[in-house]
């Protein structure tokens, strides 16, 4: 009887690792590289978008701060909703949340309207990176989430690299509202194939719970929070990516061109440092599986990733070919922090790694944007001091909260524990 129940239950539901499994990750990941091409874009687009409304510098920069208080806000929340309603559910409303938000992005007139949209994009977006890193571990069982979540990071990290590019085209063809109606008229097609192909491999189950719906979501939330080798995992995790958002959303360029490089050379370094986590992301996480340990990549990669920096802000007169091959190596080494999802993945129930990867998502998006203002804080202290601007001194002197972020990394990278599970194989 036993034999010919586990026959109809597999002939119900999806093989995990089949084609069903790959095409529901893809779609995840194509939601991914919509929403961070949409952020990335913000960068290119907002002189356009300051001209045609008419915006105050504080006007365009509030407009980008705004999208980041939403997201911080909400990305501790969609975790919990996909542990506990599943993919199904959660991912078509927020690519249509998204979607809508691009689409008042386009059409806007007003300074409010422009705000309106980020929130929207905002809450939508929320559930984005780890909802294909849930999707990953619900399709391809937890003993393949690390090397899943890795591969959604690469394709992250080549949208970071490329987008900015491909926006700067697409900025000749057509005006900045065309681009983005047509962005969001793909994202009405993405909502669609969501809508009829997005699902669990396995009903969710239901939580006992249910009928308070919120305050399971916060009690699920709370069961998290208390481990403590979670937050353990967030806080290197933020420390070390963190430090490579500032390099590579703004101090990166600025750094090598006191080096001496020029503006288009500085701009391709600061690819590079995508590219590299691109790589590294792709292989490292499959190392840790390979090793069956989580601690000794993490420590390895957040001391090559400091002497890497280190070498970027101390060694004067590098070369061109060096510097670059630095940022190559530092964004590689940097990829160890992917492993923070799978470390704090390691300690919670399967029915909660939604909710841990939002949690270790949301900390390094909180502290990332922290990073990502302090060394533009110290240039303006070192100028008031009387070092001289654009010099090695005054880069040193900014460097130095993300030289500080990275040597926290290492040392909480030794206090960590090993938490590979045994039952992995």
């Amino acid at each position: 009887m036993s034999s010919a129940s586990e026959h109809v239950q597999s002939a119900t539901q999806p093989q995990l690792g089949g084609g069903m499994a790959w095409w529901v990750w893809t779609l995840a990941v194509v939601f991914v590289v919509y929403l961070f091409s949409f952020q990335t874009g913000y960068s290119v687009v907002n002189p356009s978008v300051q001209e045609d409304v008419g915006l105050t510098i504080g006007q365009v920069s509030t407009i980008a701060a705004i999208y980041t208080w939403a997201f911080a806000i909400f990305q501790f929340f969609g975790g919990a909703l996909l542990d506990r309603l599943g993919s199904r559910k959660v991912l078509p409303i927020s690519i249509a949340l998204v979607t809508a938000g691009i689409f008042v992005f386009a059409n806007a007139q007003s300074y409010e309207m422009l705000l309106l949209s980020q929130v929207i994009v905002a809450i939508g977006s929320c559930t984005g990176f780890v909802g294909a890193g849930y999707i990953g571990g619900q399709w391809f069982g937890m003993a393949k989430f690390s090397f899943m979540f890795g591969l959604v990071q690469v394709m992250a990290a080549l949208t970071s690299a490329f987008s900015v590019n491909l926006i700067g085209a697409g900025l000749e063809a057509m005006s900045w509202r065309e681009m983005f109606n047509w962005v969001a008229g793909f994202g009405i097609g993405l909502f669609v194939l969501g809508l009829i192909f997005i699902r669990n491999p396995a009903p969710v189950p239901r939580q006992a719970d249910a009928g308070n719906f919120f305050v399971g979501v916060l009690k699920g939330m709370a069961e998290v929070a208390k481990i403590g080798h979670v937050w353990v995992a967030s806080i290197y995790g933020a420390l070390s990516f963190g430090a490579l958002l500032a390099l590579g959303v703004v101090w990166m360029p600025k750094l090598l061109m006191v080096h001496g490089l020029s503006e288009t050379s500085a701009a391709l370094g600061s690819s590079l440092l995508w590219l590299g986590l691109a790589a590294g992301s792709a292989t490292v996480p499959a190392w840790s599986d390979k090793l069956k340990k989580r601690k000794l990549p993490i420590i390895l990669g957040a001391i090559v990733q400091l002497i890497a920096l280190l070498a970027l802000v101390y060694v004067s007169g590098l070369s061109a070919g060096i510097a670059m091959t630095l940022c190559f190596v530092l964004g590689y080494a940097n990829s160890s922090h992917m492993l923070a999802f799978s470390t704090a993945a390691d300690v919670v129930e399967p029915r909660q790694i939604g909710t841990s990867a939002a949690i270790v998502n949301g900390i390094m998006f909180i502290l990332g944007g922290i990073l990502i203002s302090r060394p533009g804080f110290r240039i303006g202290v070192g100028i008031e001091q009387g070092l001289e601007p654009a010099s090695m001194e005054i880069a040193q002197y900014a460097s130095v909260p993300l030289l500080i972020a990275c040597a926290v990394a290492v040392v909480l990278g030794f206090i960590m524990k090993e938490t590979y599970p045994s039952n992995h194989g």
